[in-house]
């Protein structure tokens, strides 16, 4: 006993190690509490020196505001350990505010309300902030606050041409002015073009080449993603000319001058704008692991806020995070690595994604197990209109908890194996765009997808915004749950989707999914869609080459071998009628719709012996008879001749017996029959984000948005 007492006294004894950080600090004090440093740079560099032998590392940052002239980087260098991870957190209930962005002042009166402010050695900004909004670049026609989302655009001139009919001789790079439009600038050349081309799927921003004044014919610089058709929406910004309403900005790039027409009421003296002139604030590189970043403000960056790339148990917790990102801008990105996570924080006004997320090996079916859970993302996509919520790519990652509204496109979409998408509330989503979902993937190369789970999530109000009937509207063409182009394997467990316009789940030549246990809740067109192609559909044809690859490159792993019915090679899908769509599942669902033009099902090129329909819970509240669109020569039928043809014949029409279905409230009373079916109560107060120390805010208070003031 004494001789082990003795060598316990050698032992080290683990001692955390903290130093400190106050913008009103100094790198060449002790970095204690009241000798802090002044910057994280040479924070991270005293924490290297230190090391983690001694135990854990943190570093308290006070709260003010912290101007950085570049990134903050670490590396492989920086790392902590399981036992003693390094913290970079905020001291107490302080916020500290960590921005790219140079402050802007000394601004005189150029003429009328405009005024002008040397810009002088910043370099070309693209994002001007005042007062903590984001300032619209002088454009025309101009922003209209009134209707962000219907308002404010010209339209390409010419006759209409459907969305779908190929035209030869088209290109992606000209369009015409309408008489109207046409505006008199004196550097065309320096103004780009703000559109939704063709599909009105997303945008693109491209600079003009020239224009044609006889003729109103713009040629840009570049190409856009599709062809540019006649009554495509648009908008002209970064004109000078353009600058006259409050609010707009130009940036004078030879004279190095800014020019601003800044809210009504204000005034030159003191006024100070911030333009964001880096890409990123945070940047962990290879090898970087056991490092968290919590309860910090990052603010003004002009790419994307938080890069991680191939790190390893990196936390990025409870920090608010708006405010930046470009076209190609994200607030957090994770690229590759594994066991990272971007918890609890809150993201918003964002120019692309919220919070993009990859790593795992697809082939072995190796997990990464990188995370995005407990945040509350709205209002990203400011730039880009493929802008989601979520982006989940690769192979055993998830998205949990999340709250997510107000985006252009999809709140979350997903390209990868063995994902998790779990327990998150969507809602008012796709404002901008067309032929979208709430989620959304697509399974073009055969693999895709597989093994991904969608479970207990709650997603309603997938509005979809297009052209219809001769006018731009909001709803049309969304659906709830929109697994595209032979998306196969995926799981659709226990959601509550409500509210869609084309339908609330759609399987497009789907194959192999199970749709089990989900309540469905007031489609407008239809409650569900599954549309399949033939062997003869120029998609099926021309994507084959490419499913064939995908196919032989994980046929023989032994990972692969338990996904579901991947013994069907892409070469043998093809059944004898030349219908593809098969191995569906539909069981156990609670289908309830109140519009008496609605439909329960519309389907095509549907195989009905090769799919299984059983044991769902149907109920029309009008009392109308239920419709299923068969297509082709079949038409429309009734649900009775639905079972006829054999399907649903374990099925039952009956009123579910929401708790209060006109406050969306989904519960089901305890004599409901849907338990009789093998229905399980849906666990709908686990949905969304949930209190927690690493919370940003608590409880959450949501933005204003589509809810409160919908799309015009």
């Amino acid at each position: 006993m004494i001789r082990v007492l003795i060598l316990l006294a050698y032992l080290p004894v683990m001692a955390d190690t903290n130093f400190y950080v106050a913008n009103n600090g100094s790198d060449s004090a002790r970095g204690t509490i009241d000798a802090p440093f002044a910057t994280l740079a040479h924070a991270r560099d005293e924490v290297r020196k230190a090391g983690t032998a001694g135990g854990p590392v943190t570093v308290y940052v006070r709260g003010g505001v912290y101007s950085m002239r570049q990134a903050l980087r670490l590396d492989a260098k920086d790392s902590g350990t399981a036992t003693a991870p390094i913290v970079y957190r905020a001291y107490k209930d302080e916020k500290p505010v960590l921005t790219l962005a140079a402050a802007i002042t000394g601004f005189t009166r150029h003429e009328g309300k405009i005024l002008k402010a040397s810009a002088a050695n910043l370099g070309y900004f693209r994002q001007l902030f005042f007062g903590g909004k984001r300032q619209p670049l002088a454009r025309y026609p101009n922003f209209d606050a009134s209707n962000p989302y219907g308002g404010g655009w010209a339209y390409a001139d010419g006759k209409a041409i459907p969305m779908y009919q190929n035209v030869d001789g088209e290109d992606k790079h000209s369009m015409s002015f309408k008489s109207q439009d046409l505006r008199k600038w004196a550097h065309p050349e320096q103004g780009e073009v703000f559109i939704f081309p063709r599909y009105n799927w997303w945008n693109n921003i491209v600079p003009i080449k020239s224009i044609d004044a006889d003729t109103r014919k713009v040629t840009l610089a570049g190409e856009c993603s599709y062809t540019i058709r006649p009554g495509d929406r648009y908008y002209v910004q970064n004109l000078f000319e353009e600058l006259d309403a409050p609010g707009e900005w130009y940036l004078d790039k030879q004279s190095e001058t800014l020019y601003f027409w800044p809210p009504d009421g204000v005034v030159a003296e003191g006024l100070t704008v911030y333009a964001p002139v880096q890409r990123s604030i945070l940047e962990m590189g290879k090898g970087t692991s056991y490092v968290t970043f919590r309860g910090f403000s990052f603010e003004y960056f002009a790419g994307t806020a938080i890069v991680l790339t191939d790190t390893s148990h990196v936390l990025i917790a409870g920090n608010t995070i708006r405010n930046g990102g470009d076209y190609n801008g994200s607030a957090v990105a994770v690229n590759g690595g594994s066991q990272n996570g971007v918890a609890g924080n809150d993201i918003s006004q964002i120019g692309s994604n919220g919070i993009s997320i990859s790593g795992g090996d697809r082939i072995t079916l190796t997990a990464a197990g990188n995370y995005a859970d407990n945040n509350y993302i709205h209002h990203v996509g400011v730039y880009y209109k493929q802008g989601v919520g979520i982006l989940l790519n690769g192979c055993g990652n998830r998205a949990t908890h999340n709250l997510i509204h107000d985006t252009p496109r999809m709140a979350i979409m997903f390209s990868g194996n063995n994902l998790e998408i779990d327990y998150n509330h969507l809602r008012h989503v796709n404002l901008e765009t067309a032929d979208t979902g709430a989620v959304y993937t697509g399974g073009r190369d055969w693999i895709s997808s597989r093994g991904t789970k969608i479970r207990y999530n709650y997603m309603h109000d997938s509005l979809g915004y297009g052209f219809e009937n001769g006018h731009w509207v909001s709803p049309h063409y969304s659906w709830g749950i929109y697994l595209d182009d032979n998306t196969g394997g995926v799981d659709v467990i226990g959601n509550i989707v409500a509210r869609a316009y084309r339908g609330l789940i759609h399987l497009h030549n789907g194959r192999d999914n199970l749709i089990e246990n989900n309540i469905f809740v007031d489609g407008k067109l239809q409650q569900a869609e599954f549309n399949g192609w033939t062997s003869k559909h120029s998609y099926w044809t021309s994507h084959l080459p490419t499913m064939i690859v995908g196919y032989n490159s994980v046929k023989d792993q032994p990972a692969w071998k338990n996904m579901r019915n991947m013994g069907t090679a892409p070469v043998d899908a093809v059944l004898p009628n030349g219908m593809i769509m098969t191995g569906n599942v539909f069981r156990r669902n609670i289908v309830y719709y109140r519009d008496p033009k609605s439909k329960l099902f519309s389907s095509r090129n549907l195989p009905l012996d090769n799919n299984v329909w059983e044991s769902n819970l149907y109920w029309n509240g009008t009392g109308d008879p239920m419709r299923i669109t068969l297509g082709g020569k079949d038409g429309d039928v009734s649900l009775d001749a639905w079972r006829v043809k054999g399907l649903d014949s374990t099925s039952v029409a009956a009123d579910p017996l929401f708790v209060a279905p006109e406050k969306d409230d989904y519960r089901l009373w305890p004599g409901s029959p849907a338990f009789r079916l093998g229905f399980q109560a849906i666990p709908v107060e686990k949905i969304g984000p949930y209190a927690d120390a690493l919370r940003a805010t608590w409880p959450i208070h949501e933005a204003e948005g589509a809810r409160e003031k919908p799309a015009q």
